[in-house]
This record gives C-alpha cells, structure tokens and sequence, in this order.
C-alpha cells in the first residue's frame, strides 16, 4: 500500500538542511510508519498540477495555491496545511470545491504577533533605532533632541480585535494606556472585559496616539487603510502594522509620512513581498522596518509546527484537525 505522501516547504529549513522549528516536531511526520515526507525544491512560489499529483498533503510557509492550477484529474492532494494563521495565499473557495481541506495555526501564533506588536510600538515611542545609531556615532551630546514617548494615557487603537488583537489588549492592560478597537465581528462586551471601548473606523483612526493593524487580509479590509483613513490620524500619530502589507495602501502611507501628516510607522509586512529595494519606506528615518519575520521565535516556529504538522497527523489518523479553514469541506 502506497504511503500518504507529504511535500513540506522548504522554506522551513535553515542553510544546514535542519528546519526551523524543534527537529523533533518534524520527526513525528517524517518518521510516521504510514507517511514519507518530502521536502519540496527551493524558491518555489505556487503549487503546481505535478504537486497534486504527487503529494496527498503539503506544508506550506508562503507559496500560493490555486485551485485552477492544481486540478488534473490524478490529483491527490487532499489536504493543505499553512504553516502560520494567514491563509491569504490560498484559494479558499477553489480548494474547498475541489474537496481539499486547509488548515491553520491560529493559536500558535497568537502570542508571538502580539508581543512583536508591543516591540514596534515601544521601539517607535522610544525612539530606540534613533538612539541606537546616535550611541555608535559618539552623538551623546544630542540625546535631549530625541525625546521619546510615554505610553502612560495614550490612546491605543487596534484595528482587527480576534485573536491576535485582543491578546495585545491583554498584554498591553499594565501599561495604563487607553484603550479602543474597531472591528465589526467582535462585540462591545467581549472588547469592554479587556477594559476596551468598541468603535468604529472614524474614532479609532482620529483619537488613537497608536494605531495597531491586526486585521486579515480579504476583500473588505484590503486596501482599507488609504489617504482617508491616514488624514483622520493626528499628526503626531503611529501606525504599526503586524497583519498584512496590503491591508494599508502603501502609496498612501508613503505620501502620508513624506508630508509628516503621521509621525511615524513601524511594519513587518509589505504590499510586496519581498520588498524592493528601491521602495522609499526603506530609507525613511521616522519608519522601522522588519522582514515579516519579527514575532519569528522559537516559541513561535516550535508552537506553529505543532500544531501545523499536527494536522497532518490528524488527517492520517482519520480525524479532523483542530484548526480547519474552509469547514464546508467538512459536508462534502
């Protein structure tokens, strides 16, 4: 009987071939008596119609799967499992029609994005990549011109309070600041136990000192940070982005700081990724930025593969992961 054959990323494995995450995480995959794993070749981008032919699952870090280039009447890829909660690189709808199931890790990620949050937001008011490059130029005498920010009273703004979001109220609750969130799935009491008042769009962007993007990325919150929204900010506001690049339109922002309208940002995610070279956010002194990489830990990657390789665990074993995306596929 012919194995159940798994493609992982190869992305997940660092220059000595050993993956990124606690090796033995991975051996419960690769050494399973019912799977042969397979690491699939570098640089590859998209799924193809010879991976659904020869994979029954693939862990997947960032490639792009469409359903229309994976359907061929010998497909054998049942299930697509994200290494990492967003699955805005996958054709949810395509692939539940074709009956092929994608998981997540949404709980595994939790933590890490809302303490990466937190350090852009705090490396922002502290002024810390300025005073790290006065302190190597002997620039001591120029400390009092860098003043930083108090976050004692300040208003924080989340945009996106699910998972993510509210687990950055919580973290956030010793440090006194005053806090909102706008999103329209989550309700007032849920927000108001983390001592958070619910508002909508126009308030949050206006009122909040910081604004804290944590939002998934689809077809309503695309784009959804623009000119609009950036001109409700007070001037000496900041916008920290640690969802998606293309939830904020990057044209917009770049023309927002250029022109001081906010005071500064701090993202570790990009419109396109891998960001340019040339892209004019790089060489901006009031932006911080960070390879989409940031909450990257080994409590993060170790928690992630868990419960990412879990599910293909799961699904040999014949029971449905904890963390399915498109559950319609669940009826099929």
């Amino acid at each position: 009987m012919a194995k159940f054959t798994v493609g992982v990323s190869a992305a997940l494995f660092g220059a000595n071939s050993k993956p990124c995450f606690d090796e033995r995480i991975l051996a419960e995959v690769r050494d399973h008596d019912e799977i042969e794993m397979v690491v699939m070749p570098e640089g590859k981008t998209h799924l193809d119609a010879d991976d659904a032919a020869r994979f029954d699952a693939v862990y997947l870090m960032l490639e792009r799967a469409d359903a229309a280039t994976i359907d061929r009447p010998d497909r054998r890829l049942k299930l697509i499992a994200r290494h990492g909660v967003g699955f805005d690189t996958i054709d949810i709808p395509g692939m539940t029609g074709l009956g092929v199931m994608v998981t997540n890790t949404p709980i595994a990620v939790r933590r890490p994005v809302a303490t990466m949050a937190l350090t852009l937001m705090m490396a922002v008011s502290h002024r810390l990549i300025e005073k790290h490059h006065l302190t190597r130029a002997g620039r001591w005498a120029e400390n009092a011109d860098f003043m930083g920010t108090g976050l004692t009273r300040r208003k924080l703004g989340i945009l996106g309070a699910g998972s993510i979001g509210s687990e950055i109220l919580r973290l956030v609750a010793p440090f006194d600041m005053q806090l909102m969130a706008c999103d329209p799935h989550v309700d007032a009491a849920h927000l108001a136990a983390l001592n958070t008042k619910k508002v909508d769009a126009r308030e949050l962007f206006s009122e909040a000192d910081f604004v804290i993007i944590a939002t998934a990325l689809n077809n309503h919150t695309r784009h959804f940070v623009d000119a609009q929204k950036l001109g409700w900010m007070k001037p000496d506001a900041v916008l920290v982005n640690v969802a998606r690049g293309p939830v904020i339109n990057e044209p917009d922002l770049i023309e927002a700081l250029q022109q001081s309208r906010i005071k500064a940002a701090a993202l570790d995610v990009f419109e396109k990724e891998p960001v340019e070279a040339d892209n004019p956010l790089l060489k901006m002194e009031n932006v911080i930025t960070t390879s989409h990489s940031l909450c990257w830990t080994d409590e993060c990657f170790d928690n992630i593969a868990r419960d990412g390789l879990g599910s293909i665990l799961s699904f040999v074993a014949g029971q449905i992961p904890d963390y399915v995306v498109n559950k319609d596929v669940l009826n099929g």
